[in-house]
């Protein structure tokens, strides 16, 4: 019995051999199977989403203000205010170890890390404000404020706040200052011109302490302050801090001459 159920399926063996030898070769063709082609993987939408590029041309500050076109006229200090296409400006201090660190810093950290300050530290004005930390260190808070401080700004002028912002530090940096200098035991005041990057810092550095003075004991809010304290100084009007202390370092600059 196993013999024959052995030739059998010998016999049903050549069988499908002739068949296949004797079948055209487009139907043989047909007849192999297929080999498996595997298409790309479907992404999940997070993924996908982190993928796309970011277009930084498209990037408004705080989500919310376009930052093209800003215009300084100040020719001096073209090379030094810097307005990066990010929403947050942050550079967490990526550059502090390198030269000229403060010259990379977009013109809006500048001004926050103005704010992250214990208060005037000084007597200013015929008092000396001690705000005991409320705003060193926190970074994100500060910029909240500023955030703030803009919107009130736009409102009130209809503007730009970022160009208002840079108006108002150009007619906070003073051009001329006064040095010490000592001859034979006697001490001279002698006017000096100012470097670029040391105007806009002394413009914002007094437009930060005017917003902390504007809101210390006082029903204004820091962002209230500080945004009227920006639009009095574009303004270059004389009711603006900032704008008083660069008409009075110029005068004793010009008394020194």
């Amino acid at each position: 019995m196993a013999d024959i159920k052995k030739e059998r399926t010998e016999s049903a063996a050549d069988d499908e051999e002739k068949e296949v030898l004797e079948a055209s070769p487009d139907e043989q063709i047909s007849e192999m199977p297929k080999p498996r082609v595997r298409g790309p993987r479907k992404q999940s939408a997070p993924a996908a989403r982190a993928e796309q590029p970011v277009n930084l041309e498209e990037q408004l500050l705080f989500e919310k203000y376009d930052t093209k076109g800003i215009v300084v006229s100040d020719q001096s200090l073209v090379a030094y205010v810097k307005i990066r296409k990010t929403a947050y400006p942050n550079m967490f201090g990526s550059r502090k170890h390198q030269a000229y660190y403060n010259a990379h810093l977009d013109i809006v950290e500048r001004l926050v890390n103005k704010l992250m300050r214990g208060g005037t530290g000084r007597k200013i004005s015929g008092k000396v404000i001690r705000r005991k930390g409320a705003l060193q260190g926190k970074k994100l808070k500060v910029i909240h404020i500023l955030e703030e401080a803009f919107e009130i700004i736009q409102q009130k002028t209809n503007k730009n706040p970022v160009q208002v912002l840079v108006d108002a530090v150009q007619n906070a940096a003073p051009i001329e200052d006064t040095t010490r200098v000592r001859y034979g035991g006697i001490s001279y005041n002698v006017a000096v011109g100012i470097s670029s990057q040391r105007r806009l810092d002394v413009g914002v550095r007094n437009l930060a302490v005017a917003g902390v003075m504007g809101s210390f004991k006082n029903k204004k809010t820091l962002a209230e302050a500080l945004a009227n304290e920006i639009q009095l100084a574009s303004t270059n009007s004389s009711d603006s801090y900032a704008v008083k202390k660069r008409v009075e370092v110029e005068r004793i600059a010009k008394r020194a001459r």
